[in-house]
């Protein structure tokens, strides 16, 4: 008897274990076949404009991650030009490829036609390197050997051959039905390159218009999130950490590949600083590095901003 139930043990244990170790298979399958390209766009509505203001439509491209013959990605990428955007907000991590500028550049083609502004990341630089995925849990990642170079030049000259502004550490205004868009932009912060320009002061010709201070950066750590808090800004748009794109259903991100909250890892929030309070909205990204092509409970998004006047 004794032999029969530690034979019927045995035979549980092992089918625990394969089922277990199907599900992983399966949803290994999933996460790099399947969810990687659900391509979709959020939508949030922002009451952040001066009262009387005419609403916008921004579209906040974040973490595209290019490889050649992405073609579903290429796709959708072109189809966001139907929603038809005042501004396009890019912030960075085009790339993951040194091939991958021209593919890129014909998907965003029909993009390139609206108002637009970018930072660069990292993954425009730099080229992803292998590594393994457990490094997230001990920190930010860290460049530790000479990584291998992208074609930045070529893509950012291309942004401001279509009228897109550069704000890599800079500052700029643009005006846009009515409505004064001051940005304060900064290098990648996630290689220390960070430098706060403060936002634009306005031409005497633009100064009575009203005005929207928007914050931009590639990775949303915190002593830029102060930075652009302290100087006045009312909407700040991050990209970076891919929404934590290895997620568990029902919790959300384990990490943010950087120094905020996991719990703000993507979506809206607000960020507070010396008693002051922005919205903040930090984009899930749209690809991964193509040495880990897998997202799971975290879908690769665009975000549509409605920008609708304050109360």
């Amino acid at each position: 008897m004794a032999d029969s139930s530690l034979g019927t043990a045995l035979r549980s244990a092992a089918w625990t274990a394969g089922a277990a170790a199907g599900a992983g298979a399966a949803a290994l399958a999933y996460a790099s076949l399947i969810e990687r390209n659900l391509f979709g766009v959020r939508t949030e509505t922002l009451a952040v404009l001066p009262p009387g203001s005419t609403p916008l439509r921004v579209l906040h491209l974040s973490d595209i991650h290019f490889v050649p013959n992405q073609n579903v990605k290429t796709r959708w990428l072109a189809s966001l030009a139907e929603l038809e955007p005042d501004l396009v907000v890019n912030t960075g991590d085009n790339l993951s490829h040194p091939d991958a500028v021209p593919p890129l550049l014909e998907a965003l083609k029909p993009l390139l036609r609206f108002p637009g502004v970018y930072v660069p990341g990292s993954n425009d630089y730099y080229g992803p390197m292998l590594k393994s995925p457990f490094t997230y849990f001990t920190g930010p990642s860290k460049i530790t050997r000479e990584p291998p170079a992208l074609p930045f030049g070529e893509l950012f000259g291309a942004f401001d051959d279509a009228g897109w502004t550069g704000l890599t550490n800079r500052r700029d205004s643009k005006v846009i039905d009515g409505v004064r868009l001051d940005f304060s932009g900064v290098d990648d912060p996630h290689l220390d390159r960070d430098v706060y320009a403060g936002f634009p002061e306005p031409a005497a010709a633009a100064a009575a218009l009203p005005a929207l201070r928007v914050g931009v950066a590639h990775a949303p750590y915190q002593r830029v999130l102060n930075y652009f808090t302290d100087g006045g800004a009312e909407l700040i748009l991050a990209g970076h950490t891919h929404g934590g794109q290895v997620c568990i259903p029902f919790y959300g991100a384990l990490v943010s590949n950087c120094d905020l909250p996991t719990s703000r890892a993507k979506g809206v929030s607000m960020w507070e600083h010396n008693g002051r309070s922005v919205p903040m909205n930090v984009s899930a990204g749209i690809g991964t590095s193509r040495f880990a092509p897998v997202r799971f409970a975290c879908r690769p998004e665009a975000v549509l901003l409605t920008l609708t006047p304050r109360a």
